[in-house]
């Protein structure tokens, strides 16, 4: 009988414990702070040492470290690469989520998926949760600060208004529309081109390393779109065709996990013209597939999308960034697969006809 009960008491003891960890594991479909983000990004290096490393590349106005992810098959050799950053505006909270989660979805599908391993071995993905962290932090501190967009620089002499939208703020035509002056205003682009640290940290990293990215990915909220450059209407991409393609392409991949209708066009086109924008900036350095993403929902909730969307919108926004990734990585490596067996096989055709010649 003592027996009967020891077991007993270690079978409960095991499921309390099985429940315990249950209930520690990451919550992927909630909103977390940005300490809990942070805590996340370490246990996902921890867990994933063979392809996860983190990366530290700028400060914050509030001297923040701002840090990536890096996913990817170390080789060896220089590799091809995937940006996406979430976060730059604050009160955008479903953006980071996403990242989180697009993180999660990469390494499992590495797991089972060969086209997967193939785009990991041949490409590294960075991926930023937080880019403005100032910013997110803030919109965290209570009601009257859930909707905080902006950085949280100060404004210049004789303005008592803190912060520049970031996004405003990048060298690419920068302050001739869609921006204001007045350090009060949301859309405010700050003092000149790139006088915020978070826009200078994503600018000296992807700049220095352009030619290595296919893809610059920008994740916002909210409107259901994805937004081709320029943001400014005198401007068009010179492949614009192209991304239009690629856009609708994404947007049907969108469509089909929960039937969300996403718009694709350029900001002018389906929203409102801008300057500034990262978007924009990194097509200007010749990335060539470059799109803001804007995700749920329409206006209902705006801003402040209800917890339980959060699975939703980020499997079907993963849907749509996995289309574009993919694209461009068939685009760049079966197309260098095929140059190179039609090099060969014009090698092969000009020795049997000098061999012939010759006979």
């Amino acid at each position: 009988m003592l027996n009967s009960v020891g077991l007993s008491f270690a079978v409960l003891l095991a499921v309390i414990g099985a429940a315990t960890v249950e209930r520690a594991e990451y919550d992927y479909f909630k909103y977390h702070p940005m300490s809990e983000i942070t805590g996340w990004m370490a246990q996902i290096q921890k867990e994933n040492p063979d392809l996860v490393s983190i990366m530290d590349y700028g400060k914050t106005y509030e001297k923040r470290t701002i840090s990536l992810l890096k996913i990817g098959v170390n080789t060896g050799e220089k590799k091809k690469a995937i940006w996406m950053d979430c976060g730059i505006h604050a009160r955008e909270w479903i953006a980071p989520a996403f990242c989180q989660y697009f993180v999660r979805q990469i390494l499992d599908a590495y797991k089972k998926d060969p086209k997967m391993q193939e785009m990991m071995k041949n490409m590294d993905f960075y991926v930023t949760p937080v880019l403005n962290m100032d910013g997110y932090i803030f919109s965290w501190a209570n009601d009257s600060t859930r909707l905080w967009r902006k950085n949280r620089s100060p404004g210049p002499a004789g303005c008592d208004c803190y912060g520049t939208d970031l996004n405003r703020n990048f060298d690419a035509n920068w302050g001739t529309i869609g921006v204001s002056f007045n350090c009060c205003d949301q859309t405010y682009c700050g003092k000149d081109a790139m006088s915020e640290p978070e826009a200078q940290a994503v600018t000296f990293f992807v700049g220095t390393r352009k030619e290595d990215f296919l893809c610059f990915l920008t994740i916002h909220s909210y409107g259901q779109l994805l937004l081709l450059p320029y943001g400014h209407p005198n401007f068009t991409a010179p492949n614009y065709d192209e991304l239009m393609k690629v856009g609708l392409a994404a947007a049907d991949a969108i469509k089909k996990v929960h039937g969300m209708h996403y718009t694709v066009g350029t900001s002018p086109d389906v929203l409102y013209p801008n300057s500034g924008s990262s978007r924009d900036w990194s097509r200007m350095q010749g990335i060539p597939y470059t799109f803001t993403f804007e995700l749920r929902d329409n206006g209902t909730y705006g801003f402040e999308l209800p917890e339980d969307q959060i699975k939703p919108a980020c499997e079907e926004a993963y849907s749509g960034a996995l289309e574009i990734i993919t694209y461009a990585h068939n685009k760049t490596f079966n197309g260098a697969v095929a140059t190179a067996a039609a090099t060969l096989w014009t090698v092969l055709l000009t020795v049997c006809v000098t061999s012939t010649n010759l006979m």
